[in-house]
């Protein structure tokens, strides 16, 4: 394969990192393997560019993105469209998609796995057309993201440290807002205080994020408003992986299915992959089966 790799210097360890030395590791493990590859890095509005040439260079069969889950998801939704495969290089605060993947975080060790993977056809996920890769949430988690942005942080653990700061206000004042889920089996108005949509449900145990790349069904999350106490172990049980013994959530799977908000405010947010987004009236959800190409580690890699 030509691989062509787009390293994001602003993203969480790759602002630390040496640059100069991972691109040499990349070039040397992916020519061993019996790969060309091309490395570049940029950062800044040259990321959007420089991710968007290379999906569109006929000569690239895999764009590796180097960078956080906003980084990836945006790669993702280019290699869907353009048929390219898709690696992903974790250097971002959470990397969902790449533990789904079975990525390792260390950058180099990566690199290594991923010189000796194999393309996989992935699930993807799409909210009115907009592909995902992770989640689509309203309610506390877009309240979350409003109070974070508002702190200062410069590195991944003070990204992590205002996340859990910015946490406080949604447990005790958590939103509460009308909604319809529009199913195949009729209409149902809920008043809900979150609701996500995963691509794939979500496995148990650990963050949530999916244990399978191909589950070939969304998972859908709700949850009405709580009072602080029971908020507290709601939001516990989610980031421990143990939202199928909460009784506050009901969860659910979808193929295709449309959510709308009849009260919506304005100015009203939605969550996608981690990156804030104008929330729309009406929400339409698709899973897309093994749609998305992949390069994952071999099931045997260390």
């Amino acid at each position: 394969m030509f691989v062509q790799a787009v390293l994001n210097r602003k993203s969480g360890t790759l602002r630390t990192a040496d640059i100069d030395r991972l691109s040499r590791h990349i070039e040397e493990k992916f020519n061993a393997a019996g790969h060309k590859i091309a490395c570049s890095v940029v950062d800044g509005a040259a990321l959007s560019d420089a991710l968007e040439q290379a999906f569109a260079d006929d000569r690239v069969d895999c764009v590796i993105a180097g960078g956080g889950d906003g980084t990836v998801s945006g790669s993702a939704a280019r290699a869907w469209k353009s048929g390219k495969v898709l690696g992903v290089l974790p250097a971002g605060t959470m990397n969902f998609y790449a533990r789904t993947l079975k990525i390792p975080f260390d950058l180099e060790a990566a690199v290594d796995v991923l010189a000796a993977g194999e393309v996989e056809e992935a699930d993807i996920a799409t909210a009115n057309g907009r592909p995902f890769i992770h989640q689509f949430s309203v309610g506390m988690q877009p309240r979350m993201v409003v109070e974070r942005e508002k702190l200062d942080y410069g590195s991944r653990a003070g990204k992590i440290l205002a996340s859990l700061r910015a946490m406080i206000s949604p447990l005790l004042n958590p939103p509460s807002f009308p909604m319809v889920m529009h199913r195949s089996g009729g209409d149902e108005p809920l008043q809900a205080s979150l609701f996500a949509v995963s691509t794939n449900p979500h496995g148990e145990g650990h963050l949530p994020y999916p244990d399978t790349i191909a589950a070939g069904s969304l998972g859908v999350y709700l949850a009405g408003p709580l009072p602080t106490a029971r908020n507290v172990v709601l939001a516990a049980d989610i980031a421990g992986g143990r939202i199928a013994v909460n009784p506050d959530i009901a969860v659910s799977s979808e193929n295709k299915f449309a959510v709308s908000f009849p009260k919506r405010k304005r100015g009203a947010k939605a969550v996608i992959d981690g990156e804030l987004v104008p929330l729309d009236a009406e929400v339409k959800f698709e899973i897309h089966p093994r749609a998305l190409r992949v390069l994952a580690p071999r099931p045997d890699a260390d």
